[in-house]
């Protein structure tokens, strides 16, 4: 899946999409719902409806402000221009846990058109591949597909493992596709990383390849080769 992105455009881009996932989105929703995770939308990501009937979503490089069946959309520029444009407070409300970006809500954001549809296409493709995913291992109680902002991946857990695709992080930089079981193998050729084993969408052509890592890494977790 290369795209010819520049990697630093790729990884600006990403940075600044997880702030406003965590200090406008999911601060938005935990407000309202006491929930924080996200989901996929066409063109990027955003909350489900809120309980007042408002979505909040980010489209390329827009924040998308929908209410019943009124759209509006400005430009991302900075959190607290996007949060004014949405009439919300910024910045995450903190429980136990802090975010794990800067709350820095006058800095710029700077999110690349092309960039920010690469990374929406990679979790539109990560939600195809672990629903089908989640309905194979229905018999492992799979939770469903979610985009958590604290990490900003989107991910299920089924039988103790996690399975996710990451639009990249401070570790592994390019995006990738991940299986993490709770109890991480310390043998196997499949595991390469810590927390289990993953794949850079370099290494893959689309959501079928994808799939089939992931059934291969559910396999090996599980002992069956």
């Amino acid at each position: 899946m290369t795209t010819g992105l520049d990697p630093a455009v790729l990884t600006a881009t990403r940075e600044s999409l997880h702030r406003v996932a965590e200090h406008l989105l999911a601060a938005t929703r935990k407000r309202a719902t006491g929930k924080i995770s996200l989901q996929p939308w066409p063109g990027g990501f955003g909350t489900p409806q809120l309980p007042d009937g408002t979505a909040l979503r980010v489209d390329g490089a827009d924040l998308v402000v929908t209410r019943r069946a009124a759209e509006r959309r400005q430009p991302l520029a900075t959190l607290a221009q996007a949060a004014a444009f949405a009439g919300v407070p910024v910045g995450f409300p903190w429980t136990k846990h802090p975010p794990t970006t800067p709350f820095e809500p006058e800095a710029p954001l700077t999110v690349d058109p092309a960039a920010a549809a690469a990374l929406a296409g990679w979790f539109q493709l990560g939600e195809k591949a672990l629903k089908t995913l989640a309905g194979e291992l229905a018999a492992e109680k799979p939770s469903k597909p979610e985009l958590w902002p604290e990490h900003f991946d989107l991910a299920i857990t089924a039988g103790a493992v996690n399975y996710g695709f990451s639009p990249g992080d401070e570790t592994i930089a390019t995006p990738y596709v991940y299986v993490g079981p709770h109890e991480p193998p310390t043998s196997g050729e499949l595991w390469n990383a810590p927390f289990g084993a993953y794949r850079t969408w370099d290494d893959l052509r689309d959501a079928a390849a994808a799939l089939a890592f992931l059934r291969s890494g559910h396999d090996s977790a599980r002992g069956k080769r």
